[in-house]
């Protein structure tokens, strides 16, 4: 609901512009031809006369004081207009006078403020990326200062109450600047008001110290090499060891998870998962039980019953009782299936371990082994077919194909790191400007370390009438090639990268008046789908040609019986995995919408109820390992199937039985991804699909594959 650094030698290439021309079919020199104009990702353009992009406010390659320098200017400018704003008397405001000033400010200052902020992920140099984050935080508790001004929330309630006449998105606009005052308690009583702001200060702070005592616990468990058979050998040599010279396996979770998949051990797997769901039992157990109680009484304060009631009441969601249907009913449908997918796997468990019995540590283990003998999928040699130049080649062909666009790299534009690409975006038919994005895909040491989209300018429509464009940068960590041939991707890389470049797609294609719903800034349930829609792409024969070739001969994409394995593979034993999540998003949900929960017993009563029968480990108390309830997701750990189940609906209906439809993907641009946060998402998908959405087609989706 999920940006980056660089470094690397300095390279010059003769200055040129070249179109990413459309190619049908695995036809070799069209390859090829779409290959070489993806090959300026590994080159550096000459540093004398770069191109501006012209529409684009944000700035590149500012220094460590340049960059201090212009967040002062960003927060004296706010701080002028904010102020005359304040300055208007209640019975002499206007929309000229109150709003459009806010609206305006929002769209000119976010690039200034994104080209202060994005160096800290992407810089080579140190002293940037500490300016860059110093910057960050000023203008931050600038930005935190000017929401609690009761002066400017007096002059747009004033305005918002005279109910004049206006266009729905600007009456939206209006609603969100009143809504994000009053958030701040603006509107309640100064007693209330001051124990709003105690409260937020005390949970901040026990929210930062759950995650803090897990990243401080250092325990560890020893095993002899006889009590990890299965791991493979470059993991034990990843490995620490003791002085009696056994392994010590620290309980982080890239270390847990790998043995827990791979060991062949049972009593190994069972003594990791129970010390793994033991960590900061009893400390991190009081943090969570306090951190509930606070959140009721701040939700309450707004006049919600609960924490749960207040948190998704301004998600597409809605309501508590809403996400309690919708997880009871994705659970309960998928009930036959997971039942026979436990079943197969406690079978194979009774072969090889005898009446032991089946634990929830078994499963990833007895998951793998069965995918293994399921699916013929080496997926060490699969990359072989991954060439980072083929993978973004074809996911550039298809983007284009399917919503009108033209992509066309600019060949001098200014950028902070050879690796660095820039692109025009342009509508296909009209040839207008859309938007730019950079291109920041390959590791290097000091830059952020996951792959993401970060948004450096807004779209948006000001009071003049003239279009601000968009601007993204997708950032990654993929691996450079060696001796000048193309980095090789694994698949869920592949899957990864497609993912993000539809929120890039996704914030090109807004065409929202203000800045404020532009692209990315759009409800959390929702900010995702567009995206997951996409990743379908991957694991259909048709378009798996089209972003695969043999490293050595590009010509020779992946074969039928690959793809259709992939798309079973994706699918494989997919009941019990929501299953599992479905059960951390029900005791996510349930603590935050009731009082006084035995939070232990909670999960031991959920865990058999949701899992089949299958208790939690003896011992183990999840909630003290549960850090997406402690911050970032509470009363919000739903959110992520919400968004697959609307994701596989819209692929299914409209683009299943054609990828490549381009009638139904300029629908799409045009009724979903255009509109951004401007209207409601349900009605955004409604009138897409042509109805509510549903979900049955992903049900469907589970079923059509199950083992």
């Amino acid at each position: 609901m999920e940006m980056t650094e660089n470094q690397s030698d300095k390279t010059s290439k003769q200055k040129r512009e070249r179109n990413l021309l459309a190619f049908t079919g695995a036809a070799a020199l069209a390859a090829l031809a779409l290959s070489l104009a993806i090959s300026a990702l590994n080159s550096r353009r000459k540093k004398s006369n770069k191109k501006d992009l012209s529409g684009s406010n944000a700035r590149i390659n500012l220094s460590a004081s340049e960059i201090l320098k212009l967040a002062d200017r960003i927060i004296a400018k706010s701080k002028e207009v904010h102020d005359a704003v304040a300055s208007v008397p209640l019975d002499k405001v206007t929309y000229a006078n109150v709003i459009s000033p806010l609206a305006d400010l929002e769209a000119h200052q976010f690039p200034r403020v994104q080209s202060c902020v994005f160096p800290k992920l992407v810089s080579t140099l140190e002293d940037v990326r500490k300016a860059s984050a110093e910057a960050e935080r000023r203008i931050d508790a600038h930005v935190s200062m000017c929401s609690k001004r009761e002066d400017v929330y007096r002059v747009v309630k004033a305005f918002a109450s005279k109910g004049e006449w206006m266009n729905p998105e600007a009456k939206h606009y209006i609603k969100c600047l009143v809504r994000d005052f009053e958030q701040n308690g603006l509107n309640l009583t100064v007693t209330k008001k001051q124990e709003v702001q105690r409260l937020r200060a005390q949970i901040e702070e026990l929210s930062l110290r759950y995650i803090r005592n897990l990243n401080d616990d250092s325990s560890c468990l020893l095993f002899s090499e006889a009590e990890l058979v299965g791991l493979p050998t470059e993991y034990l040599k990843s490995l620490d060891k003791a002085g009696n010279g056994k392994y010590k396996i620290t309980l982080r979770s890239h270390n847990v998870l790998a043995l827990l998949e791979l060991c062949q051990v049972g009593t190994t797997r069972r003594m990791v998962a129970a010390a793994y769901g033991k960590r900061c039992g009893e400390v991190n157990l009081s943090v969570l039980e306090s951190l509930v109680e606070l959140r009721h009484k701040y939700a309450r304060l707004f006049g919600y019953s609960n924490y749960a009631d207040y948190a998704v009441d301004l998600r597409m969601a809605k309501t508590s009782t809403k996400v309690f249907e919708f997880l009871e009913d994705i659970s309960a449908s998928l009930t036959d299936l997971a039942t026979g997918e436990l079943a197969l796997l406690k079978d194979l468990k009774k072969k090889e371990e005898g009446e032991l019995p089946f634990g929830i540590e078994d499963l990833l283990y007895y998951v793998k082994r069965v995918e293994e003998a399921q699916f013929d999928l080496d997926f060490g040699a699969l990359k072989q077919y991954f060439p980072v130049d083929v993978v973004l080649s074809g996911i550039l062909k298809i983007t284009q194909d399917l919503f009108g666009l033209r992509f066309q790299e600019v060949a001098d534009a200014e950028i902070w790191h050879g690796d660095v690409s820039v692109f025009s975006v342009f509508d296909l038919s009209s040839g207008e400007l859309l938007g730019y994005f950079y291109l920041d895909i390959y590791t290097r040491e000091g830059k952020y370390g996951h792959t993401c989209v970060v948004a450096l300018q807004n779209g948006a429509l000001s009071y003049s009438g003239e279009r601000q464009i968009p601007v993204a940068l997708l950032i990654s960590q993929l691996q450079k090639g060696n001796g000048g041939h193309s980095g090789l991707l694994r698949f869920p890389e592949v899957v990864s990268l497609f993912h993000e470049f539809g929120h890039v797609v996704q914030h090109i294609c807004n065409r929202a008046s203000f800045a404020r719903f532009s692209g990315l800034r759009v409800d959390p349930d929702f900010v995702e789908i567009p995206a997951l829609v996409l990743e379908n792409w991957c694991y259909e024969s048709f378009s798996l040609k089209l972003i695969s070739g043999f490293h050595q001969d590009i010509t020779k994409p992946i074969n039928d019986e690959i793809c259709k394995s992939l798309k079973r593979w994706r699918n494989s034993f997919s009941a019990l995995k929501l299953k599992q999540e479905i059960l951390y998003c029900l005791f996510d949900q349930i603590i935050h919408s009731t009082d006084n929960v035995d939070i232990v017993e909670l999960f031991k009563h959920l865990h058999p109820k949701v899992m089949l029968g299958l208790p939690m480990l003896e011992g183990t108390n999840p909630a003290s390992c549960f850090p997406r309830s402690a911050i970032g997701f509470e009363a919000a750990c739903y959110s992520r199937i919400w968004s697959e189940v609307f994701a596989t609906d819209i692929f299914a209906s409209k683009f299943c039985d054609d990828l490549v439809n381009h009638h139904v993907g300029m629908q799409f641009r045009n009724k979903v991804l255009a509109m951004g946060g401007a209207k409601e998402p349900i009605e955004i998908l409604s009138d897409f699909l042509g109805r509510e959405p549903s979900i049955d087609a992903f049900i469907d989706s589970k079923t059509k594959y199950s083992p």
